[in-house]
Order: C-alpha cells, then sequence, then structure tokens
C-alpha cells in the first residue's frame, strides 16, 4: 500500500484528501501544522507528499526545499497560489506537480496516481552506463564515478529517459508528453529549467563523453561520444 503525507493546515480540506486517498487504497497520514513535519516525514518515509505551499507559521517552499535535500520523495503542491511565478518557482525547486485550489478531490488522486506510475516507470532492473556516467533504473540513481548525483526526481525521470535514447532530439511537447505525462499542465518551460538543473548536476561529466545539448529549434538531445 502506497503511503501519501498530506501537509494542509485546513483540517477540512486535509480531511477531504484523506477520505479520497483511503478510499482509492492509500495510506494516508495528515499533518495539519508545520511543526515537526520533516521529522514526521523523515520516519514515516511515504511515497509521495501533498504539500500546501500557503502554511501558517511558515512557506511550504521550505518544506520542499528540504525535503529535496532528503531525498527523491515525488511532491505534489496543493494551493490557492496558481499564479504563473508561483507555479515555476515550484516547479524550479523541484515539484513533480502542481495543483491550485479549489480543486476536484478526484482529481487530485487522478494526479497522485499518475506522478507515482512515472516514478514506477523509471523503476527498472537497468543500468546504463554512459562513460563515467552509470544510471542504475533499480535504484533510480545516477553515479559520476564513484559518487552518487543528488538528483530530484523529476531530473532524474528526465536523465532516464534522455539515456534510454541517446543521441535522438526530442522537442520540449515530447519530453513533456514522455516524462511529466499528458496531464501536467505546467508548459515547456518546467523543460526548461529542469535541463538547467540537471546540467548543473552533470557539470564534471566529461565533454569527450557526452553532454545535454540544446537542439536548435528543436528541443533537448543528450549527446553521447
Amino acid at each position: 500500500m502506497k503511503k501519501v503525507f498530506v501537509v494542509e493546515d485546513e483540517r477540512p480540506i486535509a480531511r477531504l484528501l484523506q477520505v479520497y486517498l483511503e478510499r482509492d487504497g492509500f495510506e494516508v497520514l495528515c499533518h495539519t501544522g508545520v511543526k515537526d513535519v520533516l521529522d514526521v516525514f523523515r520516519s514515516w518515509k511515504p511515497d509521495l507528499v501533498l504539500l500546501d505551499l500557503m502554511l501558517e507559521e511558515t512557506h511550504g517552499m521550505e518544506i520542499l526545499q528540504q525535503i529535496r535535500q532528503d531525498g527523491s520523495c515525488p511532491v505534489i503542491i496543493v494551493t490557492a497560489r496558481g499564479a504563473v511565478p508561483d507555479r515555476l518557482e515550484g516547479f524550479q525547486l523541484g515539484a513533480d506537480d502542481y495543483i491550485a485550489k479549489p480543486f476536484d478531490p478526484e482529481e487530485v488522486v487522478a494526479r497522485v496516481q499518475a506522478v507515482l506510475r512515472r516514478s514506477a516507470y523509471f523503476a527498472e532492473s537497468e543500468v546504463i552506463r554512459l562513460g563515467s556516467l552509470t544510471v542504475d533504473y533499480s535504484s533510480q540513481t545516477a553515479i559520476m564515478g564513484y559518487e552518487q548525483l543528488p538528483l530530484i526526481p523529476r531530473d532524474w525521470q528526465l536523465l532516464a529517459f534522455l539515456a534510454r535514447h541517446p543521441n535522438q532530439r526530442f522537442s520540449r511537447e515530447q519530453l513533456l508528453d514522455c516524462v511529466w505525462g499528458r496531464d501536467f499542465e505546467g508548459g515547456d518551460r518546467s523543460v526548461d529549467a529542469a535541463v538547467k538543473r540537471l546540467r548543473k548536476s552533470l557539470q564534471d561529466w566529461p565533454a569527450k563523453e557526452g553532454e545535454i545539448a540544446t537542439a536548435k529549434g528543436m528541443g533537448y538531445c543528450l549527446c553521447v561520444r
């Protein structure tokens, strides 16, 4: 049974999400405050986090940053702040999806299922070696030499997809469909943000082995030499 951690300070909304998620077979833990939220997250080890941005004592982005530093748990932001700049900030910090309030709880459940499916798709028993870069699908990790790269889930999924299709060009729209999913509403600038983060993570990858190149007028390509 997959575990969903709901961080929402409005109790009626937290309870509504819990009812719909549990009805769909998820194990749900609701946290309606900010105090100890990261301690609960680390001890309970959820499969996915539903995170409200507008918490009373802090900004949810700070919690998102801490979760990202801790590991690769997928995070879906649920908030009344649905403006484009807010969405972009969330995606740049590594959010996997963004749902604006008011929402249909059945849509939230569908988004949770979609994000978990995408995560499971990349959890395959396979290793791809690209020079000094190793992409391990069973552990969902990327290793440069002997050091594991600190990739957030979305960046890992993008690298995992590109590593399966080396030297192939993909438009932003194709990457959105294949990596983010057709139900994603963040726009193609989310692709650019993820590529920027991924390039930074791969900055020690020797140019003679490969790079993520910009395909002019197309999108991006993992070029392997």
